[in-house]
């Protein structure tokens, strides 16, 4: 499942694309538009501008704005960013079974086919997709 996190990562990235040719956009702008407590934000702000996602200045005229085009923001690489690793069971997080029963396990196959189906649905839509 998708925490509110992640969900709201989701919002802001979108927010900042939708007003891209505004410059930076202060947060509490975004915050206002989206709902959002300016506190909640100060928490994904930081992750997503450590990784380069957004950059942010401080003082008047300063605010927030994406680092790249909406088109090269995958949903999937913002929610494993701010989820960390999407797998639906706990043997799977990192990529790589860890269950030393995964020779034995009925289940695992299945399990590996939905990580691999949920990766490439989110992977597949952009945040410029997200915006139609």
């Amino acid at each position: 499942m998708i925490s509110t996190r992640g969900r709201y990562a989701l919002r802001v990235m979108i927010d900042l694309a939708e007003h891209s040719g505004d410059g930076y956009i202060p947060m509490k702008d975004v915050a206002s538009r989206q709902g959002i407590s300016l506190k909640y934000l100060e928490r994904i702000l930081p992750v997503l501008a450590k990784n380069n996602y957004i950059q942010g200045i401080q003082g008047k005229g300063g605010g927030y704005k994406l680092t790249k085009p909406s088109e090269e923001y995958r949903v999937g690489d913002i929610l494993r960013l701010t989820e960390g690793d999407l797998a639906p069971v706990a043997c799977l997080h990192g990529g790589e079974n860890t269950c030393e029963r995964a020779d034995k396990c009925k289940t695992v196959k299945m399990w590996n086919e939905y990580y691999d189906l949920t990766n490439k649905f989110f992977d597949g839509i952009t945040l410029a997709d997200l915006m139609k």
